[in-house]
């Protein structure tokens, strides 16, 4: 039988070019969620690589040691992109093709789910400038890149076993959540990264989330466009009012899911017990967040509607939409000091930011029966010793699939004999001893 990848038409696979870069490694063995294989083709310094993950029965660490520079964010920013959104660097798609090459990137998974196992491919497609626009959901940017930057127009095509789908629909298939060295600033820095922050974990427990905010995204951008053109009655009065319906009504499912993610996730945090990492106290601020605390969902989109069309000439001189979902932010308070994390030291806002992480991944297996897959980006050289031990035994308790990146495999050593060891050198990978 045929590479998977092939047979999906997203990556040539090395049997295909005499690759000079398969690794195949085994681990120990129960089931959960879990990439198997992982094949890419022309991504940043990649040619090509085909990673094996053969006779795996149970989630566990995997470790990429190696210089910097070699490739090791580059593996985890590929397997990002099986997730709805723009990846671990919110790059644009043209970007990521490998300096040189022939062909546009691509990437390709066998992925272990709880409804089986997946094939799930993920690339590059040139498209017409008029398509430029649609937007992909999560939160994290647009799957066609805007004609205006004086590039061919490209888009970011999925397949999942076989049929074409939006990026959006990559949140069916498998949770992939990451923290990565440049999210330490989170808590001080604007409220979009919080926001994508956010999104990412509630597409954990709501699927459809990425598509109410593409939903959302999409109206927004009509409504301003008709604003900013033919002024406050927008040429079309009813189409206006039909786009402000449609923000009101995707807004207020964006914000519900919100507010049903940071519920249960503040329940988990509050019944699990002290630790390492200190709990965070979580809040929403935003307008549909805080009426849906009050009032009825119907009363908030109609609320939302009126206010959008009270606005338009504000917007329209603004050339922005002024009050919505897209301007929500997420505060966290250091719980045990009673202080906010924007004034809590670096490392008590990194240690927050993991806490988060892990009683996300906490939360998901208790509630779905699936944690998360991880990808953590030189998480080990910015704790201390006694931090990061307690970060590998919560690994080791979620028992999910966690790529961790770093320069000295020995920081590693207290994950155990169950994990996995891969040396990472220009672009090549190899089992460590």
């Amino acid at each position: 039988m045929p590479p998977a990848t092939e047979e999906y038409g997203l990556a040539q696979t090395a049997h295909d070019r005499a690759a000079d870069n398969i690794v195949a490694v085994s681990t120990a063995a129960s089931s959960g969620q879990m990439l198997r294989r992982l094949t890419l083709a022309n991504f940043r310094n990649y040619r090509e690589l085909d990673l094996r993950l053969t006779d795996i029965a149970r989630p566990c660490p995997i470790v990429l040691a190696g210089p910097n520079g070699a490739g090791k964010t580059n593996l985890l920013e590929a397997i990002s992109y099986l997730a709805p959104g723009r990846g671990i660097r919110g790059a644009r798609l043209g970007d990521l093709t490998r300096l040189g090459a022939v062909g546009p990137w691509s990437v390709s998974a066998r992925l272990q789910t709880p409804a089986g196992e997946i094939e799930v491919g993920t690339g590059m497609q040139a498209v017409a400038a008029k398509s430029a626009g649609e937007t992909e959901g999560g939160g994290n940017g647009t799957d066609v890149e805007d004609p205006s930057s004086g590039r061919l127009p490209e888009r970011r095509i999925v397949r999942i076993d076989g049929s074409a789908c939006r990026p959006a629909g990559l949140a069916r298939i498998a949770t992939i959540l990451w923290l990565t060295p440049r999210m330490d600033r989170l808590f001080v820095e604007g409220s979009s990264a919080r926001r994508r922050f956010l999104d990412r974990l509630v597409l954990g427990l709501h699927v459809g989330h990425g598509r109410e905010i593409a939903a959302y995204e999409r109206a927004m951008r009509e409504r301003l466009n008709l604003l900013t053109h033919h002024g406050v009655d927008g040429g079309d009065p009813a189409w206006l009012t039909a786009l402000e319906r449609q923000m009101a009504e995707h807004g207020v499912a964006v914000a519900a899911g919100r507010i049903d993610a940071i519920g249960h996730l503040t329940e988990q945090i509050a019944n699990q017990p002290a630790g390492a990492f200190p709990k965070a106290v979580l809040a929403l601020q935003g307008l549909l967040e805080t009426g849906l605390q009050t009032m009825a969902a119907l009363q908030v989109e109609e609320d939302f509607a009126r206010k959008l069309a009270a606005n338009r000439a504000l917007d329209a001189r603004s050339g922005r939409t002024s009050e919505g979902p897209h301007r929500s932010d997420m505060l966290a308070t250091h719980m045990a000091k009673g202080l906010a994390a924007n004034l809590c030291s670096t490392g008590e806002q990194k240690a927050l930011l993991v806490g988060l992480l892990l009683a996300n991944a906490a939360m998901l297996k208790a509630r779905e029966d699936r944690p998360p897959i991880l990808l953590l980006d030189e998480i080990a050289a910015h704790l201390d010793e006694a931090h990061r031990r307690a970060l590998f035994e919560s690994l080791l308790d979620l028992e999910c699939q966690t790529w961790l990146t770093g320069t000295d495999m020995a920081l590693f050593s207290p994950l155990g004999g169950d994990t996995l060891r891969l040396s990472v050198q220009d672009g090549q990978i190899l089992e460590a001893a």
